[in-house]
């Protein structure tokens, strides 16, 4: 199957089934969004969700995260990974947030990437949730998906990911297909044991193809061999049923 034709079976499927997919942390305005973002890094949304309420109570503005210490900070996140980083990070993305942009949230990839914690990926998520850009984020999710189902060729980057995404999936979808992907990802397409009975794009899977081919083709062999092991089995009785055989007439 050509890529072009996975690329089409991609969109037309989640754009039917899954028109409005939205990011699972939980926010209320771009500043919660973009700290949840920075604390999900390596970490899971479910335990991020969990500590941003207290943190957002305590920390509801730009200003509040830039006049506080890493250690207060460090107090509402120590259950998420990396929490002491992500503590420095968080207060220094509220001083420049303050001191450089006005306390409102940049647009722009270029600039997001330059507070303090936010790298390209949760750059790309603020610009296609907030600023609705055909911005593509890529995570170990949107990274193991794309490569199996076969939209992407060879690409061994985030980077290169997402270059090939952005320009085959059409501009309009760009944004949800970052949600698509992830979703797919974290429910079905799992990166151990991925739920290929369950998944409706195996149709046009190239790793459900290829693995089922492969299983297809083992099985052949092995049966094969069985087949082998037997007819040697038969034939090695058979020949001592003639040898038996042989024995009882000479002794008549």
């Amino acid at each position: 199957m050509l890529k072009a034709e996975r690329y089409r079976h991609f969109v037309d499927y989640f754009s039917k089934n899954q028109p409005n997919p939205v990011t699972e942390l939980h926010y209320n305005n771009p500043f919660q969004l973009l700290v949840a973002v920075i604390l999900s890094a390596q970490c899971t949304d479910k335990r991020i969700n969990q500590v941003t309420p207290a943190l957002f109570e305590r920390f509801p503005t730009p200003q509040d995260l830039a006049v506080a210490t890493s250690d207060e900070v460090f107090a509402y996140i120590r259950s998420v990974s990396y929490p002491n980083n992500k503590a420095k990070h968080l207060v220094g993305m509220g001083k420049m947030l303050m001191e450089v942009f006005n306390g409102e949230i940049p647009s722009g990839i270029e600039n997001l990437q330059k507070l303090p914690g936010v790298g390209r990926k949760t750059a790309n998520v603020i610009a296609s949730v907030i600023f609705e850009e055909p911005a593509m984020a890529v995570d170990t999710h949107v990274f193991r998906v794309a490569n199996r189902i076969g939209l992407t060729n060879n690409a061994r980057t985030p980077l290169a990911v997402e270059k090939q995404l952005v320009q085959n999936i059409p501009k309009e979808y760009i944004g949800v297909a970052h949600h698509w992907l992830i979703l797919h990802g974290r429910y079905i397409c799992l990166a151990r044991g991925p739920k290929c009975d369950i998944c409706p794009l195996t149709w046009f899977c190239r790793y459900y193809e290829r693995n089922n081919t492969e299983a297809a083709l083992q099985r052949l062999e092995a049966a094969k061999l069985k087949k082998a092991k037997e007819a040697k089995k038969k034939k090695a009785l058979n020949i001592i049923d003639k040898e038996l055989k042989k024995r009882s007439v000479d002794k008549g």
